[in-house]
């Protein structure tokens, strides 16, 4: 800011000088008071001037005819890439929706392109009127046990960490890392304190000295409490809670029971995966808030989680509640009880009105970050079996979550030793294929709960090294389904009886749409009520975003990577027989 911005901006605010834009007759929600105040607010450039029960002069007068004034709504924890489309496309279906800034982990494309993929996530993100706030991802890989499409250590964050825009260090996934002193691990850690940054956490079910060790590393904060003890305890730790609320993970109505008056203000509201199924449907924050609500949580607290909480944790100083010398991030609501955004403002600038986003698109060249599938040699051969036994472990799909369960389970088997689809046990076989270096590598497992009869599912999403996984009842409909994927570039496709039935091509490095929100919605409701009807998969599994999360090593209990079959709580790989 300049000294003759500074001097305007407190000319404004009293009163010497007219404001740029001054929004009447509005219920102003105090996150710092914790009350509601009649009043008006002052904006000059990008600023609020000023506001409360005082008459300020404006070039332009908008009237809120009583609305609810509330500062813009900040997602604590967000990967752009998981809602498979582009920081434009995003920003256009979320700002509606009062949220206004997210803090951003783009370590889904870092993990298939490298800094490459970042590069392209920033100039994206230039292009909405969308505040994201960075991390850089501190696991690329997320561990050493799968392979991914590049690798990031310490040296090679250095330059883009320092950057002012970037707040930190994103989530730590690699809590065994940091519990046992790798070196590595430490490295990136000592870099996020050289600069004075954060350090994000993701640490599932730590409890006791590990939870100590972990948050002696300086982690902020965590997303993945699954119960109200696990967040009380986290809490008392020092660490913020992130309470999430996406399209494949719902802990909030659980842990919400769990929000007092003592530990509201260590909370903060995340979605961390929100497809646009989810948000075109229920909203994005405005739902957390609206379920926030209808769970007896006081509609100011729920916002302070929403906005201030957000801010203070993250050291976004300059917004974060309406306040005189803060960002001009104001979303005018209907009311506290379904939070509908009527107008959004960013900076002081009217960006949607009646769910409308208003300002018009421009989209980043995706070159760089095309052609990322590379597959060598696959065919149905490679997803044979030869078992020893029929008694073998298998991934169970848990509902309402991405954790799973280790079992046991009696299968039937060829004279091979090769899986047969029995559609009278709900277990089918699941491959995890690389697809950055053409190293050939297939991992093999099963998968219960999935509820497939026929054909097959593939994905070139899989969290979070991103190779492809696929479920399906035979060898010949999983190839196939693989094969369909390398010819579009990635994406997502649902096959039966040699058959393409339904297919989302994602050129953007194989995990995020070229098209537009509603047409990545509407495309994805076709698939999954495909996959529903035809494949008869759970009525009760998301079928995508499922499948991406049973390669993902770091959460418990038991998930597969294109090395093998991964059981997290011996953090080493297991053999497919159960004995």
């Amino acid at each position: 800011m300049t000294k003759a911005e500074l001097k305007n901006l407190i000319d404004v605010a009293s009163g010497r000088k007219p404001a740029d834009l001054v929004i009447k007759n509005c219920k102003i929600v105090n996150v710092f008071s914790g009350e509601i105040e009649y009043g008006e607010i002052a904006i000059v450039g990008d600023k609020i001037a000023g506001f409360g029960k005082i008459d300020y002069d404006g070039e332009k007068i908008i009237d809120a005819e009583g609305k609810f004034a509330a500062p813009g709504f900040i997602d604590a924890h967000i990967h752009i890439e998981s809602s498979y489309i582009s920081p434009e496309e995003l920003g256009k279906i979320i700002v509606p929706c009062g949220t206004t800034s997210i803090i951003a982990d783009p370590h889904e494309i870092a993990n298939v392109c490298g800094l490459e993929g970042m590069k392209y996530m920033f100039a994206a993100a230039k292009n909405t009127k969308l505040q994201i706030i960075y991390s850089v991802p501190s696991c690329v890989p997320a561990t050493d046990f799968e392979d991914s499409g590049a690798v990031l250590e310490a040296a090679d964050m250095e330059k883009i960490l320092s950057e002012e825009n970037v707040f930190g260090l994103g989530e730590l996934m690699n809590a065994p890392g940091v519990i046992n002193c790798d070196d590595k691990v430490l490295d990136k850690i000592l870099l996020a304190k050289k600069f004075n940054k954060l350090i994000d956490g993701h640490g599932p079910n730590l409890a006791g000295k590990e939870l100590n060790a972990y948050v002696s590393a300086g982690i902020l904060g965590d997303h993945e409490c699954m119960t109200v003890a696990e967040m009380q305890e986290k809490i008392s730790a020092g660490m913020y809670i992130l309470i999430r609320e996406g399209s494949a993970c719902h802990n909030l109505r659980d842990l919400i029971k769990g929000v007092s008056e003592k530990n509201s203000r260590r909370l903060l509201l995340c979605s961390d995966d929100r497809q646009p199924k989810t948000i075109l449907k229920y909203g994005h924050l405005n739902n957390h808030l609206k379920i926030c609500v209808a769970e007896k949580l006081n509609p100011v607290t729920a916002i302070q989680m929403a906005t201030l909480n957000t801010a203070e944790a993250f050291r976004l100083f300059d917004r974060g509640a309406i306040k005189a010398g803060l960002r001009a991030d104001i979303v005018l609501l209907e009311d506290l009880k379904n939070f509908v955004a009527d107008k959004v403002f960013i900076g002081g600038e009217l960006v949607a009105e009646g769910g409308k986003y208003l300002p018009e698109i421009v989209k980043q060249d995706i070159s760089t970050v095309r052609g990322s599938v590379r597959v060598k040699n696959f065919s149905a051969e490679s997803l044979k079996m030869n078992l020893l036994s029929n008694k073998v472990h298998a991934i169970k799909i848990l509902p309402g979550g991405v954790v799973t369960k280790k079992i046991t389970a009696t299968v039937d088997l060829d004279s091979a030793g090769d899986f047969i689809f029995n559609p009278a046990q709900d277990i089918c076989k699941v491959a995890v294929i690389e697809r950055h270096h053409e190293t050939g590598k297939v991992g093999l497992g099963f998968l219960a709960g999935y509820g497939i009869k026929s054909g097959a599912v593939a994905v070139s999403v899989a969290h979070d090294s991103h190779n492809i996984i696929v479920a399906g009842v035979n060898n010949l409909e999983m190839a196939f389904a693989v094969q369909s994927l390398i010819n579009m570039e990635g994406g997502m496709v649902v096959v039966k009886n040699g058959k393409i039935l339904a297919k989302i091509p994602l050129p953007i490095a194989g995990i995020m749409s070229s098209e537009s929100g509603d047409w990545v919605k509407e495309n994805l409701e076709k698939l999954h009520k495909i996959a529903h009807a035809e494949l008869e998969i759970n009525k009760n599994v998301e079928p995508v975003m499922t499948l991406t999360f049973m390669s993902l090593p770091v959460i418990p209990e038991l998930k597969l990577t294109d090395r093998g079959l991964f059981d997290y709580t011996k953090f080493n790989f297991i053999n497919l027989n159960a004995e």
